[in-house]
């Protein structure tokens, strides 16, 4: 049998027996670790990411080596681009649903009711997102460049080159998958987001291609410059649009200040609106 409870005063303050704590960052880390580890869309996104990263980017790098084309004179790290635009679409698909997913099942009220803090929500959220896909696109574009480099017949890369085809792609994809994410936060649709997020990676370069006057010639060369899949080729050291575009290191600061502002539009619409 149990004790019975306490006498208790009309009136007066409860008193937990359970130690109780402000929450704080390190709380809301954890939380958004659980949900992001736990739910399936966060395998398939990112085990698809990985198959596409690492079947293309060995595919590519085996039809290379047999084509019989002269290499000596190229990396062959510029090869892993193709299996990581593809797997770019999987990274903007769980960037957006990181969030929009929360608001389409209502459970968007039940984080908020437990850390009202939404700044604090917003910042968990990203950084669990940010490291856990930085890690693996890191290390899945390691073992694709280790590869493609042993069976293909190219020039030695540069560290600078290894770095910007490992770190620096990861990164970007990172990066890439927070904007999606400060566009899931603001759209509060899944669909509506991932297909924006698509447009902004397949427009620019589309509507290039139908751009015939004259006078548009500059906004074309821009487009094709500045597109996404643009700037990821030029991480790897080959700028678009005949060699004037951004290259090196540059695509990953323009990724970086994008990111950065539409995560700031994300903060806002989080406080402003209600969930």
């Amino acid at each position: 049998m149990t004790a019975p409870a306490p006498y208790q005063q009309p009136g007066a303050a409860y008193a937990s027996p359970i130690p109780v704590r402000r929450a704080n960052l390190g709380d809301a880390l954890a939380s958004e670790w659980t949900k992001i580890r736990s739910v399936r869309s966060t395998m398939w996104t990112l085990g698809i990411m990985i198959v596409l990263m690492l079947g293309i980017g060995s595919t590519v790098a085996l039809l290379v080596a047999n084509s019989g084309v002269n290499t000596e004179g190229d990396s062959a790290l510029t090869l892993g681009f193709f299996g990581v635009l593809l797997g770019s679409i999987c990274v903007i698909t769980l960037g957006v649903l990181t969030i929009a997913s929360e608001y389409g099942t209502g459970m968007i009220r039940t984080t908020l009711t437990a850390c009202p803090d939404r700044t604090r929500v917003l910042t968990a959220k990203a950084a669990v997102f940010f490291l856990l896909v930085f890690t693996i696109t890191t290390v899945t574009a390691t073992l694709v460049a280790a590869f493609q480099t042993a069976i293909v017949n190219a020039a030695p890369a540069s560290g600078s080159e290894w770095l910007r085809a490992t770190v620096g792609v990861g990164l970007f994809m990172a990066l890439l998958g927070l904007l999606a994410l400060a566009v899931g936060a603001m759209i509060r649709h899944s669909a509506g987001a991932i297909t924006i997020m698509i447009g902004l990676m397949l427009l620019p370069l589309v509507s290039a291609m139908f751009m015939f006057s004259p006078s548009l010639a500059d906004l074309q060369q821009t487009l094709l410059e500045y597109a996404i899949p643009s700037q990821l080729i030029a991480l790897y050291g080959e700028s678009a649009a005949g060699g004037s575009g951004p290259a090196g290191w540059e695509p990953l600061l323009i990724m970086l200040g994008v990111a950065v502002v539409a995560l700031g539009g994300a903060y806002v619409t989080l406080e402003r609106r209600d969930a």
